[in-house]
Formats: structure tokens, sequence, C-alpha cells
């Protein structure tokens, strides 16, 4: 009779692990699905609570700055660019880019523009469409406000091992066919990575998005995630870093306009020259 060759204790653990694994998600997969919907519900609000409760709820705008990597068409990290970001939920922004703050980019509901040294100028409809897309599956936006939309159907989706940590996927599917799973860290209740699936309705083809949530601190009783990334169809778009988070500071409406926009320019118009002269010196 050959003898087979034990298992290494590192095996043995991994194959214990994937067993467990199996049994269950095996045991998620045979529950009823209302009993899997209201194991759902319960998860999401254990992580709103997680996250700071009435605290995250009551968010009204929040201002952030940090560094903001950027990538090349392969994926490949280039570098890392300062940004402060002032955010007014559930549909306004304004981000300023550089150590010169001299790139803006401004949304508020269905219009943007973007400033830079050729003056101000509307975002294009793609990318307006783009962004409102983003916003739909923004885990902020789908805790915040989304959770109680009609037509959102919930699904216990198992447990799991995520990013080396015990966790649970929560999955949600709303009216217009999108997918998003988010896995909640079991020790902490916190979200530590969100997929949504897509399928577009002309080609059929499948489109998978996941973004890295970590290094949670918490600022002014709500649990902010200090490192942000993204990846779509296995290609990095998207990194972040934080340095600070801001609640409820009361940013006027007036910020997200394109007025806004003007007035920045106007002031800025002569530094854009400074710099235009100054380059033409050193060629």
């Amino acid at each position: 009779m050959r003898l087979t060759r034990p298992l290494v204790p590192g095996l043995l653990l991994l194959a214990v692990l994937l067993f467990a694994r199996a049994a269950r998600t095996q045991d998620s997969q045979i529950m009823m699905p209302a009993q899997s919907a209201a194991k759902a519900k319960q998860l999401l609000q254990e992580t709103i609570q997680a996250l700071g409760g009435d605290a995250y709820l009551n968010v009204r705008d929040v201002t952030i700055n940090g560094r903001l990597g950027q990538f090349g068409h392969s994926g490949d990290l280039t570098g890392y660019m300062q940004f402060w970001d002032y955010n007014k939920l559930p549909d306004k922004d304004f981000t300023e880019y550089g150590s010169k703050h001299n790139i803006i980019e401004a949304y508020n509901g269905d219009h943007g523009w973007t400033m830079d040294r050729g003056g101000v100028t509307d975002i294009a409809e793609a990318s307006l469409e783009q962004r409102k897309e983003d916003l739909k599956t923004d885990i902020d936006m789908i805790l915040r406000y989304r959770i109680k939309e009609p037509g959102m159907s919930f699904r216990y989706a198992g447990p799991d091992v995520v990013e080396l940590k015990q966790a649970d996927w929560v999955e949600l599917a709303d009216s217009e066919g999108r997918t998003i799973r988010i896995a909640l860290a079991q020790s902490t209740h916190l979200p530590i990575q969100e997929r949504v699936e897509t399928r577009d309705p002309t080609y059929h083809t499948r489109s998978v998005q996941i973004t890295y949530f970590s290094n949670y601190h918490p600022i002014q009783g709500v649990q902010s995630p200090f490192q942000i990334a993204r990846e779509k169809n296995g290609m990095k778009i998207f990194q972040a870093f934080f340095d600070d988070f801001k609640y409820n500071t009361g940013l006027n409406d007036s910020l997200f306009t394109r007025q806004e926009l003007e007035n920045r320019y106007a002031k800025m118009k002569d530094k854009y020259k400074g710099d235009k002269n100054k380059k033409k010196e050193k060629d």
C-alpha cells in the first residue's frame, strides 16, 4: 500500500480553513430568501452603527485633503498629486489639485465644470454620466440613502476571508441591474471591500469594479478610512491616502457653482501668465 505524504502544518491549516469556509457558505446558501435578506439588513445596520451611528448618518458635508495616486494606461503608478476635496451630500463636490490649487473640478447635481490655465469649461457629458453612476454605487451613498430605496433587494452571501480578515458578504441588487457586494469585517463590522458588477445593455459585457477600504480612524465620532484604492476589470484606477477629515463645517452652496470657478480663475490669471513666462525663459 502506498503511503500518502502527511500535510505540513501550514497546508493543514489552509485545508481546515477552506473546509470551514465551504461548510459555512453552504449553510448561507440554504437560508430561505426572507432569512437571507433579514440577515443582510441586520449586518448593514451593524455596519452603520460601527461607522458612527447617528454621527455617520447625520454627516452633511466632508472636507478631505491628502495624496492621490496617478496611474498610466497600463495601470502602473506614475506618481502622487496633492488634493483638497469639499463634498456636500448628496451630489455637490469641489476638488482642488496640485500644490498651487490651480486645477479644479466642481460638480453640482447634473452640472460640472473644470478650471485650469485655459479657463473654465463645462465637463463633458460622458464624464457627468460616469459620475452619476459612481454616486449610485458609492458605499456612503448606499448606506446613508439608497439602503431604503424602493426596489432594492438584499441577500446574505456568506462568510469569507477578505484581505486576511474574517468577513461576511452582503449583496444588494437595485432595480437598474447593478449588483453590489460589500465585505464587512466580522471583528469590527466595518467595510473592507466593495465589488460592483454591471452589464452593458448593448454589448452584454460584464464589468467588475473593486474598492478597498483600510486604516480606519475615528474623526468626530465617524470611523473614516484613511486609505482607499480601486481597480476596474483588474486594472488600478484610483488610490488615495488621506491626511485629514473634517465633517459638517457648513460648506456654502456658492462653492459648487461655475461662478466660483470664474472668480478663482480671475484671481489666478496673472499667476498662470507668470508661470508661462518663466517656462519661456527657461526654454
